[in-house]
């Protein structure tokens, strides 16, 4: 994708996702990603939050948490925090928190309630795979996201189970069966491009 900004051009690419866990435990989940960020260069480590919600309690919650959430109303091309908007008004809304610390993980998960959602863990880099011929991966495709209550990462199907994707580069695909061989696991479902 090529944005442009000021009169250059960017060039912008997402990561790709590829499922390695689904599971109805979180604390398994949470074990998972852990031992993922075990693995990888930490520095500049931060988390980024999604979550659809449709009840004001959820969002009251979220926003105490979350005080300059960004947020866009679900089927209604007017509302959002851009427009300043009230998000109660226009529920069901799609809210996002950017650049959190990883101590908001928890507090995130228990405002959230049954609501689907993602937390994407943002760092610099993977370590390098040499049994599948690559070096360090750095932080464009330096990612993993655990989504609860949900299927996939772009939070449209609803599930009672929870999945942890790794992000890779896509000319790096083959990085992501080798990060779940490194937690004892294997990929368990297609490579897809991330939504951001």
């Amino acid at each position: 994708m090529a944005l442009g900004v000021g009169g250059r051009i960017y060039v912008v690419s997402n990561s790709y996702a590829q499922p390695i866990l689904r599971t109805a435990d979180l604390s398994e989940s949470l074990r998972i990603v852990e031992r993922l960020l075990g693995i990888a260069d930490l520095q500049g480590l931060e988390v980024d939050f999604e979550v659809r919600v449709s009840s004001e309690q959820v969002l009251s919650a979220l926003l105490e948490l979350i005080p300059d959430a960004e947020w866009w109303a679900e089927g209604d091309p007017d509302g959002s925090s851009e427009e300043g908007d009230d998000p109660a008004a226009h529920l069901p809304i799609r809210l996002r928190g950017w650049a959190m610390p990883p101590e908001a993980v928890e507090p995130f998960f228990k405002a959230m309630g049954d609501s689907p959602a993602s937390a994407r863990w943002d760092f610099n880099a993977w370590p390098e795979a040499p049994e599948v011929g690559l070096g360090v991966g750095g932080t464009r495709g330096a990612f993993v996201t655990l989504c609860v209550n949900v299927r996939d990462v772009n939070l449209w199907e609803p599930s009672a189970d929870h999945t942890v994707f790794v992000h890779v580069k896509q000319v790096e695909a083959e990085r992501a069966p080798w990060l779940a061989a490194q937690v004892g696991l294997t990929v368990i479902g297609d490579l897809v491009m991330a939504p951001y």
